[in-house]
């Protein structure tokens, strides 16, 4: 048992007060806890009180840091309590903190899905599986997830992905058009983009690009494969080594034959 001898405001922060028993310092709480207690000069409180107060205080300080957390965006109930347990608070305070922002209208786990899922639609080029991972990793309930990927209509995702294709075949001019397409499917497969709507994009989108872009393409590889091999080999073991790996990397025999006879014709000129 003891008596509150003196309670001083804190320098730094006026909304927290230093809390003195029996003339010595004892601990500090926020303004909210020293009215709900009704803590003041000359009450008598134990141990079983101070451990009230100190955990009301405790939760006081995680509302504080959530709703500070929460400022910067929107959260879900999952991100909320593991930064609250970063910061090394017990559960059962984690709870109430969350409960009482809750109560506020601070957090609600539909309205974060629907707000993430606007948002990555908006500024990336993510498909619906890859945000329903995402949701369900910040752990927002399969419901809730579901509701929001059934607005995700398959029109917006197909000219989304064709948009993403149109791109790498403007950035792939020198690459041929398997080689273009592959690098498709990669980022389509990384973006969690379904099966049915890769093949939409792969039916709307040409890979093949103009005539002299495919062929510019093949003579810039042709150059780089032919100083790398015709210092090593002549003749048939040659050719065969340039047919071997500009044929793997998706350029036809034909064009491949007639880059072979340009390099003879002319080969000064690589």
């Amino acid at each position: 048992m003891g008596m509150i001898s003196k309670i001083t405001t804190q320098k730094r922060n006026t909304e927290r007060y230093n809390l003195f028993i029996n003339g010595k310092y004892a601990f500090s709480v926020d303004e909210s806890v020293l009215t709900r207690f009704q803590l003041r000069k000359g009450l008598e409180i134990d141990e079983e009180d101070i451990h009230k107060i100190q955990q009301q205080d405790d939760i006081r300080k995680a509302i504080n840091a959530a709703v500070h957390y929460l400022s910067f965006r929107m959260r879900s109930f999952k991100e909320i309590h593991d930064y609250l347990k970063e910061k090394e608070y017990e559960e059962v305070v984690i709870a109430s903190a969350i409960g009482k922002i809750q109560e506020l209208g601070y957090v609600n786990d539909l309205e974060f899905a629907i707000a993430y899922s606007n948002t990555q639609r908006a500024t990336t080029d993510k498909g619906p599986i890859r945000i329903k991972q995402e949701l369900r990793e910040k752990g927002v309930r399969d419901s809730f997830i579901q509701q929001v990927i059934e607005e995700y209509l398959l029109d917006e995702q197909v000219e989304k992905a064709i948009g993403i294709a149109g791109k790498i075949v403007k950035k792939e001019k020198k690459a041929s058009s398997l080689q273009t397409k592959t690098k498709g499917r990669a980022i389509f497969n990384k973006e969690r983009l379904s099966f049915s709507v890769i093949s939409i994009v792969h039916e709307e989108v040409s890979y093949e690009g103009e005539e002299n872009e495919a062929w510019e393409a093949l003579v810039h590889q042709g150059q780089k494969l032919h100083q790398r091999y015709s210092t090593k080999y002549t003749g048939y073991e040659y050719e065969q080594r340039m047919k071997q790996a500009l044929y793997r990397k998706g350029f036809s025999i034909q064009e491949i034959e007639r880059l072979l006879t340009q390099l003879k014709e002319n080969e000064s000129t690589f």
